[in-house]
């Protein structure tokens, strides 16, 4: 077999495997800064901010893609702004179950999505995997104590949109394709900048007393992070449908239970076992469907 071939089938797989586990731990170091008294909106902007500063010099570079491509681009970049930040402030101020249930309905966003604006349908393989992998976050997330997943407040909606936000800024990631992966994620930090400095001005939020080496933290987060955790992403979401990515991309359900188990004293139930297998299990199909069209 051509060693090429393998590689092109693989990576952009497991570079959304890879994303998937920092994603399901990130939660930790944020909420280690948090404690230290740096809220996950100024964390969110030291962080994105300093990777914007150190890769501005991209949109100099690829001026003539940016503006062939600039509103593609800055629905990208806004989109997943929002998705970053209104995840941020759902965390923060809602129940923090209902709020990953409400988010990971992204999959069936980016099945609507993708069919409307991308003409990208499922065929049966396919349909198998997406219900596979939505039933098994469901099993793993549900809770009857906090009621049918519905938005019923704030917290809630902002949950509901990020997931929405998170599945068009996908789909212009791969409408986008003869655009370079750093452009784009030039974009996308840029969207996370402008919505967190927004959001914190029209919320009159100042910037907390925390000394010198928290505010060098939220640096560190942001180049050995959210940096990498952007690249990767965006590299495999290029390179396949967004359905599939999105099937892919719940393995972060898996790792968050994973990280809490092992870095908290929260017990993962069975249930939240089985959920996870079935997720695992789709991610492995979804895999093996893209190696088999990689191969047609």
């Amino acid at each position: 077999m051509n060693t090429s071939k393998l590689d092109n089938r693989l990576l952009p797989v497991l570079s959304l495997l890879f994303t998937a586990t920092l994603w399901g731990v990130v939660w930790y170091p944020l909420r280690l800064l948090e404690g230290q008294g740096l809220s996950g909106l100024w964390s969110a902007l030291i962080s994105y901010g300093t990777i914007l500063c150190v890769f501005s010099w991209v949109l100099v570079r690829d001026r003539e893609s940016l503006l062939a491509n600039k509103l593609p681009l800055l629905l990208m970049g806004l989109s997943a702004g929002w998705c970053n930040v209104a995840f941020i402030m759902a965390v923060l101020d809602g129940h923090v179950v209902r709020v990953l249930l409400l988010f990971y309905l992204s999959p069936f966003w980016a099945v609507c999505l993708g069919w409307i604006m991308l003409d990208e349908r499922l065929d049966a393989k396919s349909l198998l995997v997406f219900a596979i992998a939505v039933t098994g976050a469901i099993i793993m997330l549900w809770n009857e104590d906090i009621g049918i997943p519905w938005p019923r407040d704030n917290a809630d909606w902002l949950a509901v949109s990020s997931g929405f936000a998170f599945a068009l800024s996908n789909v212009f990631v791969r409408r986008t394709q003869n655009v370079g992966v750093l452009l784009k994620s030039t974009a996308s930090w840029s969207g996370v900048v402008l919505i967190a400095a927004a959001w914190i001005v029209l919320s009159h939020a100042g910037l907390p007393a925390v000394s010198n080496a928290i505010v060098l933290a939220a640096v560190a987060l942001g180049l050995c992070g959210f940096l990498v955790m952007t690249l990767t992403v965006l590299y495999g979401v290029t390179r396949m449908p967004v359905h599939r990515s999105a099937v892919i991309l719940l393995f972060e359900l898996v790792i968050g239970a994973l990280s809490s188990l092992l870095l908290t004293e929260e017990v993962v139930l069975y249930r939240e076992w089985l959920g996870g297998f079935m997720i695992v299990t789709a991610a492995c199909m979804a895999a093996r469907i893209h190696a088999g069209d990689e191969d047609g």
